[in-house]
């Protein structure tokens, strides 16, 4: 019983992530999700080399740091793109009310906040990993 509950709850979480990816712009989402991926292949592969060649865990850790920094700046030009889309829309319509204006700002910010969600993971793996190499240093 407490696994049908526990299995629809993560179900209806899925499903409202995969919309909000989607509301977000499937292309800038996708080029976001793909530098959350590689953040997380250097960053694995940096704690699986700690041990034994802590110079290419360094060299690992540089590459999280600049592809983290891309997922940033990919979600922030996203957004730039979606407000301007929005703007242009709102403009050919005339007069907008506040709830639909509302609804193409949320939209425009759900690329932003994934850029960041990337951005922020990264950086607290990158820092677990840089205490873990001068810990093994001294």
């Amino acid at each position: 019983m407490n696994f049908l509950v526990f299995f629809s709850i993560n179900r209806i979480m899925a499903v409202q992530l995969m919309d909000r990816f989607n509301e977000g712009g499937p292309f800038f989402m996708s080029l976001i999700l793909i530098c959350l991926v590689l953040s997380m292949f250097f960053l694995i592969k940096g704690f699986l080399n700690r041990d034994k060649q802590p110079e290419h865990s360094k060299k690992m850790m540089s590459l999280v740091g600049d592809v983290s920094l891309l997922g940033l700046v990919i979600g922030f030009f996203g957004s730039i793109i979606g407000l301007i889309t929005a703007f242009d829309a709102f403009e050919g319509l005339g007069e907008v009310n506040s709830g639909i204006l509302a609804g193409g700002l949320k939209v425009s910010f759900l690329t932003t906040l994934f850029g960041s969600f990337v951005f922020i993971i990264s950086r607290l793996g990158m820092l677990i990993l840089r205490t873990l190499l001068k810990a093994d240093k001294n």
